[in-house]
């Protein structure tokens, strides 16, 4: 006998928001699955306002308005049970941030919570993560979002320090990540793996997955710092017009990739990794995760 249960994560970040509507099979004697059954992307840019302006200007929170109505009409057919909304970083620092959640609970009837840096690698910390970390192993997980940057150290399989820094792509993007943010993320890097060996990154975010399908390896291979460098090089190179019409990126996604790769290539050059993996994981599978197990 098997059960199918339909839940859903809405994940409203800085550069795009995100529906996913997994199904959960559970099965008498074997392992709960998680199989993804839908993913929209809507590319509504709120920390281009939040980061530059200070608040969520009219016209993006009726696009927001619309696009909770859509997600909660996809939701209805597909016969979601069970649902949750997280907003991180711009909705965090947007000065009507809780005004937008209230406006939105009100027009398109979906309650939205706005989590904290901590909360957010907590929740992409209840992925599949555990499946990925060998225990005789130290790994330095990197989610690069579009307001802020998750940073995570797991050794002997367990998570010994975690810190969120305002260094997201639409932050460095506009140019308002100070010298001293990133001087700050050197030091917590470096003191934190000084005393480990060898370290390996992990990356999630929608940009590190993109030049991971862009390389067309295999899901288990990792990517290397060489790889990695040369990479940025070459989407240097080209225009943000040739980006999109050459590598086929999205609009919203081809000025945004050179900054987060940017953040990668610090991360493993002050951590001394040489690799990075790239498994599918991210906040929407984290809260999809964190409510089944009753986590959230």
């Amino acid at each position: 006998m098997i059960s199918i249960k339909k839940y859903a994560a809405i994940d409203i970040g800085s550069n795009a928001m995100r529906l996913l509507v997994t199904n959960i099979v559970e099965a008498e004697g074997k392992e709960t699955q998680f199989n993804k059954s839908a993913l929209v992307r809507v590319p509504i840019r709120l920390g281009q306002d939040a980061f530059t302006v200070g608040e969520i200007s009219e016209e993006n929170i009726e696009r927001m308005i619309d696009a909770m109505k859509a997600f909660k009409l996809l939701m209805k057919v597909h016969k979601v049970e069970k649902y949750m909304a997280c907003a991180t970083s711009a909705m965090r620092e947007a000065s009507n941030g809780t005004e937008v959640v209230d406006i939105i609970k009100k027009k398109s009837d979906i309650k939205i919570e706005i989590i904290d840096g901590k909360k957010e690698a907590a929740i992409i910390a209840s992925t599949d993560l555990h499946y990925l970390l060998k225990t005789d192993q130290t790994y330095l997980y990197v989610d690069v979002g579009g307001g802020s940057t998750e940073f995570s150290l797991f050794s002997n399989g367990k998570m010994v320090a975690s810190k969120s820094f305002k260094a997201g792509t639409v932050r460095l993007l506009n140019e308002v990540v100070s010298e001293i943010v990133w001087s700050e993320i050197e030091k917590w890097i470096k003191t934190k793996t000084e005393d480990y060996d060898q370290i390996t990154l992990i990356g999630s975010g929608g940009n590190i997955n993109k030049i991971f399908k862009m390389s067309g390896k295999p899901q288990e291979k990792p990517l290397s710092y060489i790889y990695m460098n040369s990479q940025y090089t070459f989407l240097n190179s080209l225009t943000y017009e040739q980006r999109i019409s050459e590598l086929g990126l999205n609009p919203d996604r081809a000025d945004v990739i050179i900054p987060a790769i940017r953040v990668y290539l610090n991360a493993m050059k002050w951590s001394g990794a040489r690799n990075i993996y790239v498994p599918k994981i991210g906040l929407s599978d984290g809260i999809v995760k964190a409510l089944y197990y009753g986590k959230i």
